[in-house]
């Protein structure tokens, strides 16, 4: 199974994600669970477009310091182009595996849908305890794709849909398990929340608009080998246009956000 590899394209295609307004709330709550102050110094772990970045950047001000790693060049150019104004602001390429940063280094660490595509994640969050300091916080967001309520007229075939989609991750339902992982790497978890993606109607501009979209190219690119013919892609295709003609289209996921300590 392939997995998304992150090019110009696709870091443009999050970005739109990651401009919707859900996506926009998640990161405000992600920001009030952190709670940034100048002069801290904090790592975003899968830096992405740099749309956290940016905040977090802005909220620690010029006495301290952002560093974002990412794996994928168009997203590290991405960000780093949105964060240029910024002296407190580095991104750089890096895996969450092997951070190539001293020990004790941040106060604060962030990650958001990123280890779900980790598959050493002892190793990974192992690193991250390294390089915060004794008493630094730590905020990881990922999603457990079991917890998908999305309406269809042919459940069946959802199923097959969204089996075939968890292949574009390591760990579709990392979330269940991030507790002890964190607490075998060395944090104490302070706080579990559920941070929803949740669209009742259909609304082109929202995380459900976006993902619709890759759902399909994912699934058109990969369907075969989970025996997902085309005129099958394209019914369950039809019927999710027929379900928001109708003003029937339901969809809601959540997404899981640790708070801990080292």
């Amino acid at each position: 199974m392939s997995q998304f590899a992150f090019d110009d394209a696709a870091a443009k295609a999050m970005e739109a994600i990651y401009l919707t307004p859900d996506v926009v709330a998640q990161r405000a709550r992600v920001l009030d669970l952190l709670a940034p102050s100048p002069g801290e110094r904090v790592l975003d772990v899968g830096v992405g477009p740099g749309l956290l970045a940016l905040d977090l950047a802005r909220l620690v001000g010029e006495s301290g310091r952002m560093v974002g790693l990412d794996l994928a060049p168009a997203m590290v150019a991405t960000a780093t182009a949105r964060l240029a104004a910024l002296p407190q602001a580095e991104v750089r390429l890096g895996d969450a595996t092997d951070l190539d940063l001293p020990d004790a280094a941040f106060d604060l660490a962030v990650s958001t849908q990123v280890y779900e595509y980790v598959a050493d994640m002892p190793r990974a969050l192992n690193e991250l305890h390294r390089v915060l300091r004794p008493g630094g916080r730590a905020l990881i967001l990922d999603t457990d794709w079991r917890s998908i309520v999305w309406h269809s007229s042919d459940s069946a075939r959802m199923d097959r849909m969204l089996a075939c989609w968890d292949g574009h991750l390591v760990d579709p339902h990392l979330p269940a398990k991030l507790g002890p992982m964190l607490r075998a790497a060395g944090f104490e978890v302070r706080r579990v929340e559920i941070v929803a993606m949740f669209s009742p109607r259909w609304q082109p501009v929202s995380y459900a608009g976006g993902m619709i979209g890759a759902i399909r190219n994912f699934v058109r690119a990969n369907g075969q080998q989970f025996g997902l013919a085309a005129a099958e892609l394209e019914a369950w295709w039809s019927d999710q246009e027929a379900l928001i003609a109708a003003d029937a289209f339901f969809f809601s996921v959540n997404r899981y956000a640790f708070l801990a300590t080292r």
